[in-house]
């Protein structure tokens, strides 16, 4: 049985879609990989941290999907980094309950056409790895000063190219 939004309660849908627009965070990042074909792995994960857990269970339950675990800080979060669970369930979830901000509806639309180049497999050619960048750069106020590597690393990696030095934000 696939994942419908609609069979989820309305109020609690727009309970958890409106936790997330405060505490939820959709990510892309990139991991280096020498057993790939491509020198970075893409990874699309929406998130979410509490230290109650029973909140973060309900995610874990009305999205049918991801896991619950908890630091040593005593903090616990739900995350979803299955990118079939992320389209088929995370994605459709939000679309049908929104969020009200403008900075988690402008973050969810770049997750979207970033989960898109990936299913299209754009992040399997250095162009589309380019495209994947350029969206990504706009999401989480930019995230460049949190993020392991940056796009000049990331695009420094391909067969020996010299990046591209106009990149934004690769100072």
């Amino acid at each position: 049985m696939s994942f419908n939004p609609k069979n989820v309660p309305p109020h609690i849908g727009y309970y958890l879609a409106g936790f997330a627009d405060g505490e939820g965070s959709f990510n892309v990042s990139f991991r280096k990989r020498g057993d790939y074909k491509m020198p970075w792995k893409v990874s699309l994960c929406f998130n979410v941290s509490q230290k109650d857990k029973v909140i973060l269970a309900l995610f874990k339950r009305h999205l049918k999907c991801g896991s619950l675990r908890s630091r040593m800080d005593g903090v616990w979060y739900f995350e979803v980094n299955n990118f079939i669970a992320l389209t088929e369930n995370v994605i459709p979830f939000f679309r049908q309950y929104g969020f009200l901000s403008a900075k988690k509806k402008r973050d969810f639309s770049k997750f979207r056409k970033i989960a898109k180049l990936i299913g299209d497999k754009e992040h399997l050619s250095e162009e589309g790895i380019r495209r994947i960048l350029e969206v990504r750069q706009e999401m989480n106020d930019g995230g460049a000063q949190r993020r392991k590597y940056s796009d000049r690393k990331i695009l420094g990696e391909f067969s020996g190219k010299s990046p591209e030095t106009n990149m934004p934000g690769n100072d």
